[in-house]
């Protein structure tokens, strides 16, 4: 992706977690630093005729960015994010279905993800997709804020 590109995917993300108020001041530059994900990671972005509908960091075996995953058996994404805007129209389960079929292709046998624990439309996506919590693997990166794990195991 471009140097724009990845500000404007920046931008979406740090604008949907704004939205839904989950930009706690600690996470603002992480969440804005699509550029540095890329290149630490796998940033996927979802655009239409309308512009940039969505965007998500999928973290490879080796990648900095990963959180829960086990070794490299595990896939890991995070930072699912879709414009306001664009919400409704099946965006999300479209990241999702790219990253169960990334992690198919690097031969993981399953796929793990945090979420805080008010994002509950994002749980109900991750449930559709047959994710369920992994309680033991919870965690808070900073007071305030309870992740919960989720994880999905994959089909050989």
């Amino acid at each position: 992706m471009s140097p724009d590109e990845l500000t404007a995917a920046g931008q979406l993300t740090l604008s949907a977690y704004s939205f839904d108020g989950f930009a706690d001041p600690s996470y603002v530059d992480r969440l804005s630093d699509a550029a540095t994900r890329d290149r630490e990671a796998e940033v996927w972005v979802a655009a239409g005729t309308d512009g940039l509908l969505g965007c998500v960091t999928y973290c490879p075996p080796g990648s900095p960015w990963r959180e829960l995953a086990a070794d490299d058996s595990d896939g890991e994404f995070r930072m699912l994010a879709v414009a306001p805007a664009a919400r409704g129209r099946g965006i999300g389960a479209l990241l999702v279905h790219r990253c169960l079929e990334r992690s198919r292709q690097l031969g993981q046998r399953r796929v793990v993800l945090c979420s805080d624990r008010r994002m509950v439309a994002a749980h109900r996506l991750y449930a559709r997709f047959g994710f369920t919590r992994l309680p033991a693997l919870d965690w808070s990166p900073v007071p305030g804020v309870d992740l919960l794990a989720y994880g999905l195991p994959l089909e050989p």
